[in-house]
């Protein structure tokens, strides 16, 4: 908020921007954890998060998408993958004086979709002063193993110098979906 409000008088249409984008990511976070929506619209909230946080961390943020072999008709928890996203940023690139890339990688293998964040970590192994309860993770594979059983999970790796959020479900697209589950 505070970076909105520094934008008000210096560049008020970037303000509107950043304003409607928070807004667009609290409307998803009121919505009921059973719905969900389909990837390329869990994907654009993404993309409004880290807009506003570019407008924060500016050159020290750094995104590499490659996630082009993702169908956007595809369904996933809504905030499944903005909150893994959200600790990358808050967990790995804003302790870092240089800052880093975030990198978030998409795959589809068959009817088997996997989305990977990955983001470095300091080098004196020292963690972010931000507390950190792993609460978005737990949330995000529990509500995984809600709607997929066994067929969907989070794993995350620390492997030294960066960490990996690897989310795994199969491919249900949004209109072969059972209209009770949405």
């Amino acid at each position: 908020m505070n970076t909105i409000a520094s934008l008000t008088r210096s560049h008020p249409m970037l303000a509107e921007e950043a304003v409607e984008d928070l807004a667009d990511l609290f409307r998803a976070s009121l919505l009921p954890a059973r719905d969900r929506v389909t990837l390329g619209e869990e994907l654009e909230l993404c993309r409004q998060y880290l807009r506003i946080e570019a407008l924060r961390l500016q050159d020290r943020l750094a995104i590499d998408w490659q996630i082009d072999e993702l169908p956007a008709d595809a369904l996933v928890p809504v905030l499944s993958i903005q909150p893994l996203i959200e600790n990358a940023i808050y967990h790995g690139i804003e302790p870092l004086p240089q800052g880093g890339v975030t990198r978030i990688r998409g795959q589809r293998e068959g009817y088997r979709l996997t989305v990977v964040i990955e983001n470095p970590k300091r080098e004196d192994g020292r963690r972010s002063s931000r507390a950190s309860h792993g609460f978005a993770q737990d949330n995000v594979g529990q509500r995984l193993q809600a709607f997929y059983g066994g067929s969907g999970g989070l794993t995350v790796e620390d492997l030294g110098d960066h960490y990996r959020a690897t989310l795994s479900f199969p491919y249900e697209r949004a209109e072969d979906a059972d209209p009770h589950r949405r």
